[in-house]
């Protein structure tokens, strides 16, 4: 929740004329539909009158259950979810919304102190997040940028299920039912995050990647630290690595980030 100290910024020069550009659209050209979740009455008035000038259907609500009544009519476009509800935790809302659905989310947090927040929110499965207060023109571009994302995902998705399955090292990856088999054939399970880090390792084996291509290539916003990243790799190798201090699969890269050293075969 923000106080009277901390509405967004509502400078907005250079802003291209309304319809300069046009609005985000899905679906056969229609507008976007945001979900925005937020407990404080004026920034849904400011955000959504600033939204809808460029474009961008939005559905404001305060409270937890007014989500579930939105989404139990259809899913939107995108949510805009603040994780200071009040006495409500915006945490817990993004974990049920993400066990149901895939819909993208931008977190909006109040203080930079609020770092943990921030990663548990990209950890558990948000696309992005936006520090309050907040610049509407930045809120707007991170709304364009992550449903481009998710447009380019959903292509990507589709050719990722025509490759197949592979082999590496014992272990075998179906991407088609995204399902991983350790060389006894038992099936080990890998969250979002995981999953994204494997396959950008599998698309460019025994090539060194740098920290920002795996950042982008897991959704990871590069304005949380580098070191995220490590964490993310840290647990990958617990999970495929025999001994996770001492990595086979997945090596650093001195100065540069990571190469995953393993042979990939089709099946």
């Amino acid at each position: 929740m923000m106080n009277s100290l901390e509405k967004p910024d509502l400078r907005v020069a250079g802003e291209l004329p309304n319809g300069g550009g046009g609005g985000p659209t899905r679906d056969s050209g229609r507008p976007a539909r945001v979900l925005l979740v937020d407990d404080d009455a004026s920034i849904r008035h400011m955000v959504e009158s600033y939204l809808e000038e460029h474009g961008i259907d939005v559905v404001s609500v305060g409270q937890r259950k007014e989500v579930a009544r939105y989404f139990a009519s259809g899913e939107p476009s995108l949510v805009i979810l603040d994780l200071r509800l009040g006495q409500e935790d915006g945490l817990d809302l993004l974990r049920e919304i993400r066990s149901s659905s895939d819909v993208p989310i931008i977190i909006t947090t109040g203080h930079r102190g609020d770092e943990i927040d921030r990663v548990v929110g990209l950890e558990l499965g948000a696309d992005d997040y936006v520090l309050k207060p907040f610049g509407l023109r930045e809120l707007l571009a991170r709304i364009r940028a992550v449903l481009r994302r998710r447009e380019v995902g959903g292509a990507a998705s589709q050719r990722e299920a025509a490759r197949g399955r592979l082999r590496f090292a014992g272990w075998q990856i179906d991407r088609h039912l995204r399902r991983l088999t350790d060389p006894n054939g038992m099936p080990v399970s890998l969250t979002k995050g995981e999953y994204a880090l494997l396959i950008a390792f599998l698309d460019a084996p025994q090539r060194p990647l740098a920290r920002e291509h795996l950042l982008q290539a897991t959704r990871v916003h590069e304005d949380v630290f580098d070191r995220s990243i490590d964490v993310q790799v840290l647990r990958l190798r617990r999970k495929l690595e025999s001994d996770a201090s001492m990595p086979r699969l997945i090596q650093t890269e001195r100065g540069v980030g990571y190469i995953f050293v393993a042979a990939i075969e089709p099946i």
